[in-house]
């Protein structure tokens, strides 16, 4: 069963409480960086931008990353990955990256990002940021900035649809197999 857990206003207000997190966590704003996980963490990071752009005056660097190669699950879980291109295109080495992702689960992104992410340069911070904290963490891995979190079961499946993406703005629990 499909259950609608935030809609188009909330969603917004949450993207703009996590750049607003991200701003005071960071220690020098000129440093920041934003690199955003494909491919709803792309879309999550463009809108953070766009927000703290707004609030500094500035132009914050934005880098997308495709952490497929990295990932050490997808043959346990019989997904045949689709590899896209990653896009960096500014030095990572002593910059405040914010890594940004739709939803933070077992945490296996999260650290095939970190692991993807040494291929480009030693920055001074890694922070992490998400839109959804659904738990269940096989890593030792938490968001620095998360807009929502909820106690799912693991079986279930959290869908982010942004309207760049798929037409319209919610976060959607996916109850037992997801499949619904």
């Amino acid at each position: 069963m499909a259950k609608v857990l935030v809609d188009s206003d909330q969603l917004q207000r949450g993207v703009e409480e996590i750049a607003d997190k991200i701003l005071s966590i960071v220690r020098d704003p000129s440093r920041l960086a934003l690199i955003g996980i494909h491919t709803h963490g792309v879309t999550l990071a463009r809108r953070l931008k766009k927000h703290i752009d707004a609030k500094e005056g500035g132009d914050t660097p934005l880098g997308t990353l495709d952490i497929t190669l990295y990932r050490d699950d997808y043959d346990l879980r019989g997904i045949k990955p689709r590899i896209q291109s990653s896009d960096i295109r500014f030095s990572v080495d002593d910059k405040e990256l914010v890594l940004v992702d739709d939803v933070l689960f077992t945490g296996r992104t999260i650290r095939a990002a970190i692991e993807a992410l040494g291929d480009y340069g030693r920055p001074s911070a890694i922070r992490l940021a998400v839109l959804v904290d659904r738990g269940h963490r096989e890593l030792p891995i938490q968001p620095d900035a998360a807009g929502f979190a909820f106690e799912t079961g693991k079986a279930d499946r959290i869908k982010l649809k942004m309207s760049e993406l798929e037409g319209s703005d919610e976060i959607v629990l996916l109850e037992g197999d997801g499949k619904n």
